[in-house]
């Protein structure tokens, strides 16, 4: 018997409407913030994470989303 909801992974397709890099920053941030509720206040350096994404180009934002939220979120091309 399951007696807790389970909890998949966020799915991003980055062919659509969901590839927008603002898309991607403030779902950066909102998971940030989630998972700092959950976690602890500092878990998660909001800022310095969507700053960095914003730091470079495209394919640096990805690899900056991938490499803090990878445990929580499916990136497909």
């Amino acid at each position: 018997m399951i007696t807790e909801k389970r909890r998949d992974k966020i799915e991003i397709d980055l062919t659509g409407p969901q590839g927008n890099v603002f898309f991607l920053i403030g779902t950066a941030r909102d998971l940030g913030k989630q998972l700092n509720k959950l976690r602890g206040a500092d878990y998660f350096d909001v800022k310095a994470i969507t700053e960095d994404m914003m730091s470079d180009d495209y394919e640096h934002a990805i690899d900056v989303m991938e490499e803090h939220f990878g445990d929580f979120i499916i990136l497909y091309r």
